[in-house]
């Protein structure tokens, strides 16, 4: 069945039908994309993991639920941006930038905290918007040094491991291992199991087993699922209560009425200069981190391109960065997010097109699974019935999301580093950015690193030199391992024999 009006039909090889508007191509359901069911279903399970972000709202700014929940639904909303424009990626927070977010915010107090939330939002849009509309993005992050990228990296892993959603005590504010020891603990484990694990990574993919097949779609979420079962079971939360569900659906203008008057540039007013001036290197450091997904994002989605010829797919990065700011800046505006707006959720976009690539029978067009899966989730948000359902184990969500995020960004940020040199500048960024009380002096502690020990005294081709020196290295002491490796076994074998 073909949920989908005739105007949505395309030549083979063509782009997908839409409305052309400079750089973007607007894109209206049932007309110009079928709606695709099994991406509904999906949607309505994986929803729960943007709703955590009511948790960090509620601690950080001591919203009620009801006000968190109205700015997570214009989070959600707009999600659609990016696919409704063109842009094939399914669109995420900036995960990896949480913990940092969460201890600068935490320097400021009352209003201050407030208008340091809407001016990193304010001038990470921009820098989005600008970069995207010049295209000179890509030329500014190649300039920045990968041991600086990998150094934020890494140190946004250590700050998740180490903040209140780590391993804090309780005592000090934790609300991680020491608030849910047994369901974090094993939902963690199932999560880092179905994303990183070398074991299942063996037969995730290529496995026939529908049951795998559903988990390995569903990303981390079953991780998130199973560790909720867990914590009602034992205790570790409360179980839901339905008793105060007075409507099936969620009316979100009252809490975003508040949120307008005390909580957006149109109540607040622009930030201060000495905040914005503050909130300028956190905002560097968000684009940094989102950059990075774009730039995989692409190089994904470009991969894909050839397993379907049926369908010509427009991917273009300066339209990423363009449709990330407008999120951003809408939200600065109207409904700031601690989560920022960022260009990738690896897990779906993933999912979606592993379903496309099984043919044209399956999955219309690209832009019919994207934009499926984010209007239902967005849907979700109103359901009351189903957000009271989940609303106990938010927090425990929350916390297993950035832990696991942390072993994504602790194995990406190692391996970017080549030398000795940059391992150790990596390193140094990485401690300063995660134990100072203000994230922005470990970017400062960096770049002066970089200067010092990657520039000083050195041209373009000596550092080039250096760079291949230390691939050199680490292929031929890798080499070396595993050659003596073999020979234990090999001697171990004779001993046998």
């Amino acid at each position: 069945m073909n949920l989908m009006l005739p105007s949505a039909r395309r030549k083979d090889g063509a782009k997908q039908p839409c409305i052309k508007i400079w750089k973007f191509d607007l894109r209206i359901p049932f007309v110009h994309y079928e709606w695709e069911i099994p991406e509904m279903i999906q949607a309505c399970v994986v929803f729960m993991t943007g709703s955590a972000a009511t948790a960090y709202l509620q601690d950080l700014f001591g919203f009620t639920f009801e006000m968190a929940l109205s700015i997570v639904f214009v989070h959600e909303l707009l999600y659609m941006v990016n696919n409704t424009l063109g842009d094939p990626l399914i669109g995420g927070w900036i995960t990896p930038a949480v913990p940092l977010i969460t201890a600068f915010l935490l320097n400021f107090e009352g209003i201050a905290r407030m208008h340091a939330l809407v001016g990193m939002e304010l001038l990470l849009g921009l820098i989005y918007v600008i970069l995207g509309a010049t295209g000179i993005a890509t030329k500014i992050i190649d300039i920045c040094p990968q041991s600086l990228k990998a150094g934020i990296l890494i140190g946004s892993g250590f700050a998740a491991c180490v903040g209140p959603y780590g391993f804090k005590a309780l005592d000090a504010g934790g609300k991680g291992f020491f608030m849910y020891p047994v369901s974090w603990s094993i939902g963690c484990c199932f999560g880092l199991f179905l994303l990183f694990s070398n074991g299942f990574a063996k037969v995730k993919f290529g496995s026939k087993n529908p049951f795998i097949k559903l988990i390995t779609k569903a990303g981390f979420v079953p991780s998130i699922i199973l560790g909720g079962i867990i914590a009602w079971i034992i205790g570790e939360v409360d179980l839901p209560n339905f008793s105060t569900v007075t409507s099936f659906w969620f009316n979100p203008l009252p809490g975003l009425k508040w949120v307008w008057g005390n909580f957006s540039i149109l109540g607040i007013g622009i930030p201060p200069a000495s905040i914005l001036a503050k909130d300028l290197p956190m905002a560097i450091m968000c684009y940094v981190i989102a950059f990075g997904d774009i730039v995989g994002g692409t190089a994904f989605m470009e991969d894909t391109k050839r397993y379907r010829e049926d369908e010509y797919i427009d991917v273009n990065p300066d339209r990423t960065n363009m449709c990330c700011g407008f999120r951003n800046l809408i939200e600065a505006f109207f409904s700031p997010t601690c989560t920022m707006s960022g260009p990738l959720w690896s897990a779906m976009t993933v999912s979606v097109a592993e379903r496309y690539k099984t043919g044209k029978e399956n999955m219309y067009s690209i832009f019919g699974g994207s934009c499926t899966f984010n209007t239902t989730k967005w849907i979700c948000q109103l359901i009351v019935p189903l957000m009271a359902l989940i609303k106990p184990i938010l927090p425990l969500a929350m916390a297993q999301t950035l832990i696991i995020q942390a072993f994504g960004s602790f194995y990406v940020g190692i391996n970017m580093t080549r030398t000795n040199v940059e391992r150790g500048v990596a390193g140094i960024t990485a401690g300063a950015i995660a134990t100072c009380a203000n994230p922005s002096y470990g970017l400062f502690v960096g770049i002066v690193l970089c200067i010092f020990m990657e520039i000083v005294g050195m041209n373009k081709k000596e550092r080039r030199a250096n760079i291949e020196e230390g691939i050199e290295i680490y292929m031929k002491n890798t080499r070396a391992e595993l050659d003596d490796l073999d020979a234990k076994a090999a001697a171990k074998a004779a001993k046998k024999a």
